[in-house]
């Protein structure tokens, strides 16, 4: 019996990536996004799958990461694509990493620190060709930004990139509208510059768009296994790779009007059973799954009764059931015939799938499987 653990399928990965290299066909790189902690999943395992499943770069968000991802495949192609202060800057450059660019000051701060570590550094020049976070949104500065960093001795202009907004909104018009400003900025660059690597596509808008893939795409949430249009994964080939378990440490007879958990949000109407599960919210079992979630055990979907707490939580079995302490629970995954997925999970809460496996806590050990 564990507490809590979240077991991960290192092969569903591996799978998913080479899913998605296939879709994505030759003459497009695949980019493993592997930032907060491989989405909760554990970074250095899902990174070493998803190389094993086609991948021939890495993506993270931070200095802290990059230098965690570097020194662990020192020989990948990596890609920071966080703001960064000149510490984490620093941190990312000693990394071996490359790094995001956006403006002349921050150009400018990357050739001083690459200068001081005694190697060029290798920038990718962003468009905000519309999301309206880091990137720059007039199309002649950052053709003029991507000339500066390819004419500094200090830099080596590696790419130039965007994010989409609404690729995962499928009824938007606006991704199209990205994409189309994107190309044109895009194009003068790769016209000028013909060695750099052209990138855009998520996870969305490479099953969206194939015009959207360019030289490169970045996925994150698929590699995981997990749909980016918060839908079944199985029908676009996909494979979760985590599952959440905990197990019974007890099961209680409740009578009529008996209620289990604080404020007492849940009360018997009936002679029942009550499973107590050592799995909270500081796991990451969230507050608003209380009367309003499903825990599978012995195969069988059972509610998630009361206020979910810090380190419990509680589930009907029934007047009549055979579940007994000490059996599996699963909150994320499939057991026998059923499966949660962390798309359920997500809907129920008004959020989406990514929110779900990050805010595992890390007090939740990652097991491979």
């Amino acid at each position: 019996m564990e507490r809590a653990v979240a077991r991960i399928d290192a092969a569903a990965v591996e799978r998913n990536c080479a899913h998605l290299d296939a879709t994505v066909g030759e003459g497009v790189e695949l980019c493993a996004v592997v930032k907060a902690d491989g989405y909760g999943h554990g970074a250095d395992v899902c990174a070493t799958a998803a190389l094993a499943g086609g991948a021939t770069r890495l993506a993270v968000a931070t200095g802290a990461e990059s230098a965690q991802i570097g020194r662990r495949f020192p020989h990948v192609p990596l890609l920071t694509m966080g703001a960064l202060t000149e510490r984490d800057l620093d941190t990312a450059l000693a990394a071996g990493s490359e790094v995001a660019v956006w403006h002349e000051d921050f150009r400018a701060m990357a050739a001083g620190r690459a200068r001081a570590q005694g190697r060029p550094a290798r920038v990718h020049v962003k468009h905000d060709s519309g999301m309206g976070r880091l990137g720059n949104r007039d199309p002649g500065a950052v053709v003029a930004l991507a000339r500066a960093c390819a004419e500094d001795p200090q830099l080596e202009l590696a790419g130039i990139w965007t994010h989409f907004a609404t690729a995962d909104e499928p009824e938007s018009g606006f991704f199209a509208e990205q994409l189309e400003r994107f190309s044109e900025v895009a194009g003068a660059v790769k016209s000028a510059f013909p060695g750099v690597t052209v990138h855009a596509a998520n996870s969305a808008a490479v099953f969206r768009e194939p015009r959207a893939h360019f030289d490169m795409v970045r996925c994150g949430i698929a590699v995981y296994g997990l749909d980016p249009f918060q839908g079944d994964p199985s029908d676009r080939g996909l494979s979760p790779a985590m599952t959440l378990c905990s197990y019974v440490a007890d099961v209680k007879v409740l009578g009529p009007g008996d209620g289990v958990g604080y404020g007492q949000k849940w009360t018997a109407a009936e002679p029942t059973k009550i499973g107590v599960l050592p799995i909270g919210y500081g796991d990451g079992v969230r507050r608003g799954l209380s009367n309003n979630g499903e825990v599978l055990v012995r195969g069988r979907r059972h509610p998630l009764v009361g206020t979910v707490s810090m380190d419990n939580v509680t589930i009907e079995l029934g007047s009549e059931t055979d579940v007994e302490p000490g059996d599996e629970a699963v909150l994320i995954g499939a057991q026998g015939e059923e499966t949660i997925l962390a798309e359920e999970v997500a809907a129920r809460l008004g959020t989406i799938n990514y929110e779900v496996t990050c805010g595992i806590s890390a007090r939740v050990p990652r097991e491979r499987v």
